[in-house]
């Protein structure tokens, strides 16, 4: 028994070998979990082979328990068994590959098995295969609890199981029944028990290499995401990917990484580099084929890249598309020389990748896009105050020219004044109450100046000039109550503006004693664009999306009135140079 046990040893260990060998193919790894039928197919002729090359490296046992050490056991003598690790292979089938694999493994085991002698009396080989495959099968999902593969323990505990299985049916259904079981039992279940044990051993240790491989991958994309963020913000262009693909190939281990765009490429470093220029139109079926569908490609040979170059090096391939949205706007290809270095975890880091890059763009252009509806709706409130304005007051001023040329030179350093205050507010989010002032006396001057006499204007502020406000916040409602709230009226047209501090908020109020606003107008004023005949009606609309997009909805406008006049009510965060008042924030 104990020469039979080291027999067995020396096949298990066969097996084994195969085993480790097998698993440090990639191509394998990636069958281990992956559910799709053509995984299950080739999983089930890969382990088939293994439990055929367990049936013919077999011990051959007679009908005296005589032991027959041949090297390839091709056929058997009618009343001879065989000693070998088919239940090994065909457990692990089970196990990694689920019922079906392991079933499927069971028949072509138990098949070859008949074929190899004693077709009659070793019929039950075939149902004890199959059986033993399918419920290794149903613990399939025990692997999830353990790096997703049953760990070595129960490994063990399963190969003790299935091993007595077959034990009971060699001793229910075989000619030599417990004369065989009695000799050949300790050391199968023993031997093969620790194989499968050794088999899920070396599984397990690949998975955990793989793991600490991502943890390390983990820490140079975060790395590789922190130096690449300047870049993708600045969009999809030549100059950023060209900066971007030397900050991927300085974090990864690809031979070559490469960005496109949807007709070209924009940066190409590594292998290929010859032919793979920038600027050149793509140069791969597989870049085409990515953008066209949306989906990651994986390419594990030259052919299925399909660069136009016969002489390009590259052999593996990952490419995925880069989104904003719905819409691919390019691709992220990362490409290796020799084919067996892409691995599940290359596959991994580039989705992984593309997710964040796309993300970095969407940034960007989120980023540019709220820029460029700032300066938009600045560049609308200007347009909405200069033109006339600027005519006007160009008009009044050349009147007094003529009799008061000190006064016109006033109005003229008011009008520069003005003018200057326009470009800061054009070029900053916030200004201080200060300039803001600046502003609105100028234009108050000069709308006083041109019309004598019928406006009076009364500030009253309680605040600093350090206090923060939005540009054109004043100006706006100012310029439309002595736009729109007296009419033809030429006198008693008092406007009064008040700027305080109220519960941690900054508050304006602009009141005038006008003719008031129509009760049809007063719902949709600033919260939708009207049309006006004294300008582009704009304005308040304006004004109150800025105020509400800069802050929140606190901030938007409040306007109340009736036939004695109209009050807007403006409240914002209250914050200077020194900070925000904390309070502001909490209402």
């Amino acid at each position: 028994m104990i020469y039979l046990t080291i027999l067995m040893a020396e096949r298990v260990g066969l097996i084994i070998i195969l085993a480790f060998l097998l698993v440090s193919v990639p191509l394998f790894r990636r069958l281990l979990f992956n559910q799709t039928i053509s995984a299950k197919i080739q999983l089930t002729i890969l382990f088939s082979i293994f439990a055929i090359m367990a049936n013919m490296t077999g011990i051959e046992i007679d009908a005296n328990n005589q032991l027959h050490n041949k090297i390839i056991l091709t056929a058997i003598s009618t009343n001879d068994s065989i000693v070998n690790a088919r239940i090994l292979a065909v457990s692990v089938a089970g196990i990694i590959g689920g019922p079906w694999v392991g079933s499927l493994v069971g028949l072509v085991a138990g098949v070859h098995r008949i074929i190899q002698g004693a077709p009659l009396q070793g019929w039950f080989y075939v149902p004890s295969s199959v059986l033993i495959g399918a419920l290794s099968g149903f613990l399939y999902h025990d692997r999830k609890s353990y790096f997703k593969v049953m760990t070595p323990w129960h490994g063990f505990i399963v190969g003790i199981l299935m091993e007595s299985i077959q034990m009971l049916f060699i001793l229910l259904f075989s000619p030599m029944g417990w004369a065989l079981v009695k000799y050949i039992a300790l050391p199968m279940i023993l031997v093969n028990s620790l194989g499968t044990s050794i088999f899920l051993s070396i599984i397990s240790m690949y998975l955990h290499q793989e793991e600490e491989l991502r943890a390390m991958q983990t820490h140079s994309v975060l790395q590789l995401t922190n130096e690449t963020l300047p870049y993708f913000r600045q969009g999809l262009n030549e100059r950023s990917a060209q900066q971007v693909v030397k900050i991927i190939k300085k974090y990864t281990n690809f031979d070559a990484v490469s960005i496109t765009d949807r007709q070209k490429i924009l940066a190409h470093i590594g292998a290929g580099d010859d032919h793979h220029i920038p600027g050149n139109k793509l140069e791969t079926s597989l870049s085409s084929n990515v953008i066209k569908t949306g989906q990651i490609k994986i390419a594990n040979n030259s052919k299925m890249i399909g660069c136009i170059d016969p002489n390009c090096p590259l052999e593996a391939a990952i490419v995925a598309p880069l989104r904003i949205g719905n819409e691919v706007i390019g691709t992220l290809k990362m490409y290796y020389t020799d084919q067996w270095h892409l691995t599940p975890v290359e596959v991994q880091l580039a989705i992984g990748l593309c997710e964040i890059f796309a993300n970095q763009i969407a940034l960007g252009e989120a980023e540019v896009q709220a820029q460029l509806v700032r300066d938009a709706k600045i560049k609308a409130l200007q347009a909405q105050i200069n033109p006339h304005f600027f005519f006007n007051a160009i008009n009044t001023i050349s009147a007094i020219l003529r009799r008061d040329q000190e006064k016109a030179r006033e109005l003229l350093i008011q009008l520069s004044n003005y003018f200057r205050a326009n470009l800061i507010g054009a070029r900053e989010t916030e200004i201080t109450l200060g300039q803001e002032r600046t502003q609105v006396d100028a234009y108050l001057e000069l709308e006083q100046t041109r019309f004598p006499q019928k406006y009076n204007i009364t500030f009253d502020q309680q605040v600093k000039n350090d206090v923060y406000l939005p540009p054109f916040t004043i100006q706006v409602l100012v310029e439309n109550t002595l736009k729109h709230a007296f009419g033809a009226r030429k006198d008693h047209n008092n406007v009064q503006i008040t700027i305080k501090k109220l519960k941690a908020r900054l508050e304006i109020q602009v009141i005038d004693n006008g003719k008031g606003i129509a009760p049809e107008l007063l719902p949709k004023l600033g919260k939708e664009p009207l049309t006006s005949s004294k300008g582009s009606g704009n304005a308040l609309y304006n004004l109150n999306q800025r105020l509400i997009g800069l802050y929140d909805e606190h901030s938007a406008l409040q306007i109340s009135s009736s036939n004695k006049g109209t009050q807007i009510k403006i409240s914002l965060p209250y914050h200077t140079k020194e900070g925000v008042d904390n309070e502001s924030l909490n209402r």
